[in-house]
């Protein structure tokens, strides 16, 4: 080996060493390698805002969801459920409206269980945020408050486009097994907090759904998604395209997030 390869071989030692140092300073100042301007702190800040956009704390949210299914070789169906949410004791009610033959079925979250309620059976059994609403490619979660910051942490961030939009995209992965998807990939506006796209998925890495957010609303100062379209990436084919009517956070009874609810409502 000649004199001046061992100096460039030392050169490149040094400069990878000095890149090796650099990286891990970045990293533990909290800033994300290839996603310059948005540190991770910077990032959980966004996610902060994004369940606060979703979230009433102090009131109460209700609101009319109707729910459109498609599925390869059958008819579209429809859904229809009105919602009642009191996030700040993470309590929510959902009452099937529709189809007729499921009228009067519903979920109730009571502490830390989920219980669904057939009233042909007048019988409730231990349901979960995880499961499918109905016939639809929604999941009981996708009704409820959004926990975002508690529930993900953040692995990574980089920068992208989606349409006309510059975004960031953070990848999350679960803090808990209570979420449906061990891994989430966000896509966010950047000039102002709105969730536009969110892949899921599994713990392999698997995408087993992609949701749009291509509508929003304004309640309370907030913007709230008015339409959502969620893609089931195993099942080709599938989707279901949720709409959003007559949202409101005026008080709700108490009585409305008990069994008894559910119970008096079909009789």
């Amino acid at each position: 080996m000649t004199k001046n390869s061992m100096n460039t071989q030392s050169i490149v030692g040094r400069r990878a060493s000095l890149l090796a140092i650099i990286a891990i300073t970045l990293l533990s100042l909290g800033i994300p390698l290839g996603a310059q301007g948005l540190s991770i702190p910077e990032a959980e800040k966004i996610l902060i805002e994004l369940d606060e956009l979703g979230n009433f704390p102090g009131k109460d949210y209700s609101a009319l969801y109707t729910i459109v299914s498609e599925k390869p070789g059958e008819k579209q169906s429809v859904s229809q459920v009105r919602v009642f949410r009191r996030d700040e004791r993470k309590q929510f009610t959902i009452l099937v409206m529709l189809p007729e033959v499921n009228k009067g079925q519903g979920y109730l979250r009571e502490d830390d269980n989920v219980w669904f309620y057939d009233p042909t059976s007048r019988k409730f059994s231990h349901s979960s945020v995880k499961e499918n609403l109905q016939n639809s490619e929604a999941k009981n979660s996708d009704f409820t408050a959004s926990s975002l910051k508690d529930d993900y942490s953040i692995q990574s961030i980089a920068e992208g486009k989606l349409g006309q939009y510059p975004v960031w995209i953070l990848e999350l992965k679960a803090k808990n097994n209570e979420v449906p998807y061990e891994l989430l990939k966000l896509h966010i506006r950047k000039d102002r907090t709105m969730l536009l796209k969110e892949e899921a998925f599994s713990v392999n890495g698997r995408l087993m759904r992609t949701t749009l957010y291509p509508k929003y609303v304004s309640l309370e100062n907030k913007l709230l998604p008015s339409q959502i379209l969620i893609v089931d990436e195993i099942n080709k084919g599938e989707k279901s395209q949720i709409s959003m009517a007559e949202q409101t956070v005026e008080k709700l009874p108490d009585k409305v997030f008990t069994k008894a609810f559910l119970e008096q409502v079909n009789r």
